[in-house]
């Protein structure tokens, strides 16, 4: 008779275990399709004219301004690393800071995109290339479907 407690406590133990554990997780559904082919668009932006002639890897090596620069190392990260990180462990709060990342990261390609407007004096920049243009774009899918994951969690009970 004890033995039977045991092992229904045991089972209880391991069924509580496996809630606790989904509780942490996340499907992100189809939404995973559209997260793949933005961070696509990201990868390809990259080898796209932002700046002039320079690329995106050029700005990220260190040839550009402040901002374009920052973005670049910000698209990386929002736009690339955290996603694949983030869709490979499916947690609730990875998904939270690729959200936040996107966000620091579509504010600051819209400063990208402004910056390469103006100019000095009363002449105008040189203005965005296609890649610049394509990885705002981009970032912004990203944090609209982070957000939407991240917000779909039932509370807490």
């Amino acid at each position: 008779m004890s033995e039977e407690r045991d092992d229904l406590a045991e089972l209880r133990a391991e069924i509580d275990d496996v809630g606790r554990t989904a509780e942490r997780r996340f499907d992100p559904g189809r939404g995973a399709l559209t997260i793949a082919i933005a961070v696509l668009a990201v990868l390809v932006s990259m080898i796209l004219p932002w700046h002039g002639d320079k690329t995106g890897l050029d700005i990220l090596l260190g040839e550009a301004r402040a901002v374009p620069k920052f973005f670049s190392y910000a698209v990386l990260v929002a736009g690339v690393l955290l996603p694949a990180l983030t869709l490979a462990t499916r947690r609730w709060t990875l998904a939270w800071i690729s959200a936040l990342a996107s966000f620091a990261a579509s504010v600051s390609g819209v400063l990208s995109i402004w910056t390469t407007q103006t100019g000095t004096g009363h002449q105008a920049g040189i203005g965005p290339g296609a890649g610049l243009i394509i990885a705002v774009v981009a970032i912004i899918v990203l944090l609209a479907k982070w957000l939407k994951i991240a917000a779909s969690r039932a509370p807490m009970r």
